[in-house]
């Protein structure tokens, strides 16, 4: 099994609103690696891998967030996997 990468930048009111706890949940449902965190005022990077599919998936529950968020935009990054992660962690 191959695995992919992509880099995420969520825009919008997304930060404080939970969307990095929820992010985790759904990318551990996923079985995806990598990290989210707070990047600026209004933006949450992340990066996941995992099985192709799955991180298609996980961009698509990306766009929308948890029910208290608003998602401005998901600008995706598709980069080389390295395996370099054992989970998902939320990143402070």
């Amino acid at each position: 099994m191959k695995k992919v990468r992509v880099h995420v930048f969520i825009r919008g009111d997304v930060t404080g609103v939970g969307y990095r706890h929820w992010a985790r949940i759904n990318a551990r449902e996923l079985v995806l690696e990598g990290f989210v965190k707070n990047a600026d005022t209004g933006l949450v990077e992340a990066v996941f891998e995992g099985e192709e599919e799955k991180v298609k998936e996980m961009i698509e529950r990306c766009k929308k967030g948890p029910e208290v968020a608003w998602v401005e935009k998901v600008e995706v990054k598709w980069e080389i996997a390295t395996g370099e992660f054992m989970d998902f962690e939320i990143k402070f």
